[in-house]
Order: structure tokens, then C-alpha cells, then sequence
């Protein structure tokens, strides 16, 4: 694959160079600030974008307007945010999009160079790589009204997820989980929800209806 890193602390923009090629990766480019950013992202129009959200030159959110600017420019460019907080202004409109692979991570909640590559491969061929907390407050909100707010932060999670028509393997992918966790969240869901043993794709779709009519 093609990459562009985007990272303005250089001994981390620097381990992810190493990082990524170590898996037989190219770098085109390898930028530190949000014009190069941009201007990298057009001229390369690589197989994925890792990009930092906050960089200079007012460390606000230059590297997330970078990738929102390239990918309106190229739809579905394959992007990976990189990140110590929810932005959610911004991701909201990243994600809103639909077009080509998305991923957002928070920077402490990745663990191991396999868990992060996997990651990146996986928003290269158009999927998606959402943190737990990232999907929580974004497509769920912090609501604590009505049955979601008897969910905990990581239920609200999957049932996000859920909603998207993703089935239980695609969801522990997606969150960095086992399928057996996930199957146990689904069954703590269906429980706070009130929703009664019955066939589990019944009760998937009844849990989604509660989500979207939350909406």
C-alpha cells in the first residue's frame, strides 16, 4: 500500500514510519503540519491517509479540515484519524460522508502494532475502524434519557454498530474485540432494552428500532 502519515510530533510521525514499512508498506509522503497535509493527500492520492487532528499551525484541527478538504476533492479517500479526543464536530461530518473507508482512533487505545495495522488495511480496502468511545459519542450521543441510557458506553458501541447492519464478527473487528465479548454485550443489551428471548435476528432489529427511534 500506498500511505501518507501525518503526525507533527516527529518521534511518533517517526514510529509510524518504521511501524508501516516493518509490514512491507510504502511511505510517499511523511508531513508534519496541515497545509502538507493537504497538499500531500492531493498530489500522492494515496491507498490511505494516517492523519493526526490536531497539528500546526494553530493546533485546532488542521489535520482533520486537511482530510475533509482532500476527500471532497477525491470521494472516498481511504482516511485513518489518529487522535487523543473525540472531535466531534468535525469526525461527524468525516463520517457523514459514506463514501470510501473511515477509520478514527484514539492514540491511547491502541495497543500493539498488529491491532493497528490490521486497522489500517482494513480502512485501505474501503471498511471502517471506529474507537469504542469515538462511536459512543458520535452516532450515539450522551444521552442518558430513555432505555440507551441504561447501556454502558461500550454496549452504546455495539448497538451503533449493530445499527449499521454489521454482524457480530464485523463488530468485534471493528471495536478490537473477541466475538465472545461481543456476544455477551449483545446479550446485556437485549436485557436493558426489555427485549425477551426470542430469535436473535428478531431481537437485533427490535434493539436497532429502539436506537433509531433515539435518533
Amino acid at each position: 500500500m500506498r500511505i501518507v502519515v501525518a503526525e507533527d510530533l516527529y518521534l511518533l510521525r517517526d514510529g509510524l514510519v518504521r511501524l508501516i514499512e516493518a509490514f512491507g508498506h510504502e511511505i510517499v509522503a511523511s508531513v508534519g503540519t496541515g497545509p502538507e497535509t493537504l497538499a500531500a493527500l492531493l498530489e500522492y492520492r494515496p491507498d490511505v491517509a494516517i492523519v493526526d487532528v490536531r497539528m500546526p499551525p494553530t493546533f485546532s484541527d488542521e489535520g482533520l479540515q486537511a482530510a475533509l478538504a482532500a476527500r471532497r476533492q477525491i470521494p472516498g479517500l481511504p482516511v485513518l484519524i489518529l487522535s487523543q479526543h473525540v472531535e466531534q464536530l468535525y469526525a461527524r461530518e468525516l463520517l457523514a460522508d459514506g463514501t470510501g473507508g473511515i477509520g478514527y482512533l484514539l492514540k491511547d487505545s491502541v495497543f500493539n502494532a498488529e491491532q493497528f495495522m490490521d486497522a489500517v488495511e482494513r480502512v485501505a480496502r474501503g471498511g471502517t475502524a471506529m474507537d469504542p468511545a469515538m462511536v459512543a459519542k458520535l452516532l450515539v450521543g450522551n444521552s442518558t434519557n430513555g432505555p440507551l441510557g441504561r447501556l454502558t458506553e461500550r454496549e452504546n458501541a455495539v448497538l451503533a454498530l449493530m445499527a449499521e447492519g454489521l454482524s457480530n464478527a464485523a463488530i468485534a473487528k471493528s471495536l478490537f474485540l473477541s466475538e465472545g465479548a461481543i456476544s455477551k454485550h449483545t446479550t446485556s443489551i437485549f436485557a436493558k432494552l426489555d427485549i425477551g428471548a426470542d430469535d436473535d435476528s428478531n431481537r437485533r432489529v427490535l434493539a436497532v428500532l429502539t436506537y433509531l427511534g433515539a435518533e
